[in-house]
């Protein structure tokens, strides 16, 4: 059978689906729409092999509305037009307007993402756009205001093994032959949470075999990929773990796995803007203030490939590389923002203290805001000690400088205004 397995168990209703359970279990906000008929044009962002494909194929089944659907990789605004046409030429005053689904939407260019506003806005289409990357990156912002925007997550191991039973019993060519799985951790560990992934690892595992009785165990798997490398990794699947070798290189300070892992990126034909923006996010997670001037610099990489493209893009994106990579590291405002935004979902919505209250009104200011405040820019030093944090957690830490030469001096500063506090 010429059709891969992932192809052969993509599930057609809501209730085979499995994993994003937030999103269409039971009474969650993408099954109401959909239960309810009243589609809207929305964008699927979730990493790959998590089911956005099958999930647009399913809501285009279930509310049986004709189905579209392009590939940014090989599609242009020729295409697209083609597509709306098709679309009008299908409207009747009764029948629900066509579905057009993109996969890989954020490879669209503006000209492309522009040719669809128009059939978007006047409800020719509804849009379903599926990415792996973040949609208000890629996707014009008229279009984007246009979306609801959904995240999907990785699936579980629960899910991940839920899937590979199924396999085994239902599957036309798999049931055939009487699967055991004794062990699952090389699996789970080589699909990454990627469900397609799971089972081409599992199709290539079993129909490796001879026999009609298939033992599954970690070794098998192991060498069995080991020996079909170019086989697992179809469609450029090893793209992801390429980027995570890529970034870990560089947190780990090492210039020349960094420019390695570049350069295997470049000769495979990745987008410099997605590894520019990558970069301008471990400027900010891992060098961060040890180095602020590392976010700046990776900042102008980003504008600078933007503005000269290949191959002179190479040469930027290398000396980002080598000086992130190089870069004392300090991960210090990652973990306070995760602090703070832990703490606010839990405590809620308290109250803004009375003295740092904004006091337009003189109503306002008769009942107590802004009174006691103290202007910092009235003291010696410009500072003055005072709460700033909402009473029943004024005494909660979320910055915690660490052990480098500027956040030592920072630590300094923050000891010299606050004293014990830090």
């Amino acid at each position: 059978m010429n059709q891969p397995l992932a192809e052969r168990l993509r599930p057609k209703t809501l209730d085979a689906y499995i994993g994003q359970e937030h999103l269409v279990g039971k009474n969650a906000v993408l099954r109401r729409m959909i239960e309810s008929g009243n589609l809207t044009s929305m964008i699927l962002w979730g990493p790959p092999g998590v089911g956005k494909t099958t999930l647009a194929k399913i809501i285009a089944n279930t509310l049986e509305r004709p189905f579209f659907t392009l590939s940014a990789i090989n599609s242009g605004v020729k295409d697209i037009r083609e597509v709306i046409e098709k679309a009008k030429k299908q409207q009747f005053f009764s029948r629900p307007n066509p579905i057009l689904f993109i996969d890989e939407i954020h490879r669209f260019s503006k000209s492309q993402q522009d040719s669809l506003l128009g059939a978007v806005e006047d409800g020719t289409i509804t849009l379903i756009g599926a990415t792996t990357e973040n949609p208000s990156f890629e996707v014009i912002s008229p279009l984007l205001s246009r979306c609801q925007v959904y995240i999907l997550e990785y699936l579980n191991k629960k899910e991940l093994l839920k899937i590979v039973k199924q396999a085994a019993k239902k599957d036309t060519v798999l049931k055939n032959k009487k699967i055991t799985i004794r062990e699952d951790q090389a699996m789970l560990r080589f699909s990454g949470g990627d469900a397609r992934k799971l089972l081409n690892v599992l199709e290539l595992v079993v129909m490796g075999e001879e026999n009609d009785k298939v033992v599954v165990t970690d070794k098998k798997v192991t060498d069995r990929l080991q020996k079909n490398l170019a086989i697992y990794d179809k469609k450029g699947e090893m793209h992801y773990d390429i980027i995570s070798a890529f970034i870990k290189s560089i947190r780990g300070g090492d210039p020349d796995a960094g420019v390695y892992w570049l350069a295997r990126m470049l000769e495979g034909g990745e987008d410099v803007k997605f590894i520019a923006r990558r970069l301008l996010i471990l400027a900010a997670e891992d060098v961060g203030l040890a180095n602020p001037n590392a976010l700046l610099l990776a900042q102008n990489t980003f504008d600078a490939v933007h503005k000269i493209g290949m191959p002179e893009a190479r040469i930027i994106l290398s000396e980002c590389v080598i000086y992130l990579a190089t870069s004392p590291k300090s991960n210090s405002a990652y973990e306070a923002i995760d602090a703070a935004i832990s703490m606010v979902k839990r405590t809620g919505d308290l109250p803004v203290p009375l003295h740092i209250r904004n006091a337009p009104t003189k109503l306002m200011k008769e009942i107590g805001y802004g009174k006691d405040y103290k202007y910092a820019h009235a003291y010696d030093g410009n500072f003055v000690e005072q709460d700033f944090l909402p009473e029943k957690i004024k005494t909660e830490k979320f910055y915690q400088p660490q052990q480098n030469a500027t956040e030592l001096k920072i630590l300094e500063r923050l000891k010299k205004w606050w004293g014990k506090r830090f």
